[in-house]
């Protein structure tokens, strides 16, 4: 069967806006049947992780799944999800979070990459599962940058199962949500799930598009995709720098309007 989820997603128990019961009433709404959960794992020590899987798992039902994980900031602020992953981990060299998330049974997944930093993810000796090559909030909700699909074709050639992933990354309770992913499974338990994300039996979903687990598009999606997202960069940007005048001229943008710009871009 289809199921119709949203990756990628942080509540009250790191910097979401959110609490766990809200997120599940909003995606439930959505059309939603499965959530995966990745909050920061600073935010957490051992009781409050405790406390974090509990709600997650009373919350699940028949209709609704929360696959509970984290997100672990490393070196550079490079930033590696664990899909299913819910043990803390003390170090922040990212080849020893990917091992840490793989020995515990979660999917480590790189998040939003930096340009800068494909240089030093294509040296990594232990690569991630997948690549998240389309993040919403931090690409934007109209494109994708090509230049990640095409760092996770060059690491394909050493890791084959490699996988494009696409993540809300939700936080704000004004914020664009249209991004999903399709996963084909026999059911929404942790296991079926997160093998079928490892099976790269899935895309992605927002509107019209359908984008695969193999990050492979076709030459006209690319060349679509560049135009939107530097168009709407070059819209980020402008809005950017007003706020840089603005906050050198000491005025406080109100909150409505921030919000107002989440839901924008």
């Amino acid at each position: 069967m289809m199921l119709k989820a949203a990756l990628h997603a942080h509540s009250t128990y790191s910097d979401g806006e959110f609490t766990l019961s809200e997120i599940k009433r909003i995606f439930s709404g959505l059309g939603c049947s499965v959530l995966c959960m990745t909050d920061h794992a600073e935010s957490f020590d051992e009781l409050k992780l405790a406390d974090y899987i509990r709600e997650c798992a009373a919350l699940s039902d028949e209709q609704f799944s929360f696959i509970c994980g984290l997100e672990y900031e490393c070196e550079q602020r490079m930033h590696i999800l664990g899909y299913g992953a819910t043990t803390l981990v003390h170090t922040k060299d990212p080849q020893k979070v990917i091992r840490h998330i793989e020995e515990h049974g979660g999917l480590a997944v790189i998040a939003h990459p930096k340009d800068a930093m494909f240089s030093s993810i294509e040296s990594f000796d232990v690569l991630p599962l997948g690549i998240e090559t389309w993040n919403s909030k931090y690409d934007g909700r109209y494109a994708p940058r090509p230049a990640t699909f095409d760092l996770l074709l060059r690491l394909r050639h050493r890791r084959p199962s490699m996988r494009a992933f696409y993540g809300q990354d939700l936080h704000w309770r004004r914020q664009f949500r249209g991004l999903f992913t399709q996963i084909e499974c026999d059911s929404h338990t942790r296991e079926a799930v997160l093998g079928a994300l490892s099976a790269g039996t899935y895309f992605g979903l927002k509107d019209d598009l359908r984008l695969p687990a193999s990050g492979e598009l076709s030459p006209e999606l690319v060349a679509r995709f560049a135009a939107q997202h530097a168009k709407s960069d070059r819209m980020r940007n402008f809005v950017k720098a007003g706020k840089s005048v603005i906050d050198r001229l000491g005025i406080t943008v109100p909150a409505s309007v921030k919000a107002q710009m989440r839901r924008i871009f």
